[in-house]
């Protein structure tokens, strides 16, 4: 996807209307725990506004289920956005209506407005299918999509975490302000460009890990990526389905009885495509689900009464061994409960294989969630090239699923 990017426009005197993704974690009081996504939006803030640009902020902040819920208010991030900027950044109690109207048009060349959390509004996050049935709801959301649009000359799309929703703020604002230049932000450009050229444009041997508790949530990235990839590793509890395919004894472990011949039928063709598809040879198991719980190596299957938690010493030296030669590499899910010692150590093994492969030269993407979180708490994070922002959206864009709010966009020529 070769996107147009605020680089590639003047916006000189224009009004910038720039969707990010601030959806920060906030603890009781109110106090944003980690700006991490806010200083990622800076690079596209800052041009914007060196270029005297007026700019126009919309984001999301949880699920505050369409109406007005002060705990999600975007105040706080108006607040650090302003010691990020080292200038006011001016904060719009809502989103829409003649408030918002007069502070946007009062807005001056290199101001910055924040509007409230869009997501105070119900209208924002109908699906595009529900309104096709409904014209109430498309007139609604149609509506509320105008008046965002109707602030602004430009739109610029720089929120990669939410690029697979349909939101009135991500999809009907561009679409209603066609004509109007709509471009990609910095942030948006960096992972089109290292999540699409990783999966089309790969330096081979190429290396999928794949993770977490659900080989349903995976389905869709192992199918679009056994024909891509040279090999594909599995753990975490998403291997005891292929498991069972297998014949194998699970014990009490996660297992989803209703993707097991989804799991066989995934070896089969990968088999055909001529993947590796490896699983673990041997497990960490425990009888209770705690940190600390009595555990055991076990191979060969899980005894009943025991539950799969972490890839074994075995495993984790396989592998090890199948990253080393690896010179692209994509990881999305830890390989066992990460976040429960002892039963982060799997996780920890591979991490350090990922970090090693990228020192000697392998480019490595990792999917956000919890691999990102993994790789922070280990220290890791600095050691692999790309951490992507937006772990569904990574996750779908892996599966090949098209991002009609990407694709709307207006291309390089």
């Amino acid at each position: 996807m070769a996107k147009k990017t605020i680089a590639d426009i003047n916006v000189k005197g224009k009004k910038v209307f720039m969707r990010v993704d601030f959806n920060v974690p906030l603890d009781e009081k109110g106090n944003i725990t980690s700006d991490k996504r806010i200083v990622a939006a800076l690079p596209s803030i800052k041009k914007v506004i060196e270029d005297g640009g007026s700019l126009i902020l919309a984001s999301h902040l949880g699920r505050p289920e369409g109406e007005r819920d002060d705990k999600f208010s975007l105040a706080p991030v108006a607040k650090r956005l302003s010691e990020l900027l080292g200038k006011n950044v001016i904060f719009a109690n809502d989103c829409v209506g003649p408030d918002v109207q007069a502070k946007a048009k009062a807005l001056k060349p290199g101001d910055c407005l924040l509007l409230e959390n869009v997501r105070f509004h119900a209208e924002e996050v109908i699906k595009d299918k529900k309104a096709k049935d409904d014209p109430q709801l498309r007139k609604a959301k149609d509506d509320f999509a105008k008046q965002l649009a109707d602030l602004a000359d430009v739109y610029v799309n720089d929120a990669f975490g939410t690029a697979h929703r349909d939101n009135a703020s991500m999809y009907t604002v561009p679409v209603l302000m066609k004509g109007k230049p709509r471009v990609t932000g910095f942030l948006v450009e960096k992972e089109l460009k290292f999540l699409g050229d990783t999966v089309t444009n790969p330096v081979r041997p190429f290396v999928a890990i794949l993770g977490g508790a659900k080989v349903s949530d995976k389905i869709g990235v192992i199918e679009n990526l056994i024909t891509k990839v040279n090999r594909i590793l599995v753990g975490g509890a998403m291997a005891y389905t292929f498991y069972k395919a297998n014949g194998k004894s699970v014990g009490s472990s996660l297992c989803e009885d209703d993707f097991v011949a989804k799991a066989k039928e995934l070896q089969e063709k990968a088999k055909i495509a001529k993947c590796e598809l490896l699983l673990p040879v041997d497990d960490v198991a425990a009888k209770e689900f705690k940190a600390g719980a009595e555990n055991k190596v076990v191979t060969g299957g899980i005894d009943a009464g025991w539950q799969g938690m972490d890839i074994g010493p075995a495993t984790r030296k396989l592998f090890a061994g199948k990253l080393a030669d690896a010179k692209t590499i994509v990881w999305n899910g830890p390989m066992g409960v990460f976040e429960m010692p002892p039963f982060d150590e799997g996780t920890k093994a591979v991490a350090q294989a990922v970090a090693d492969a990228t020192a000697k030269g392998a480019k490595s993407v990792i999917g956000g969630g919890d691999s990102a979180s993994a790789l922070k708490k280990l220290g890791l994070d600095k050691k692999v090239t790309h951490i992507s922002t937006g772990g569904g959206a990574s996750l779908e864009f892996l599966e090949g699923k098209p991002f009609k709010c990407i694709e709307i966009l207006d291309d390089k020529k």
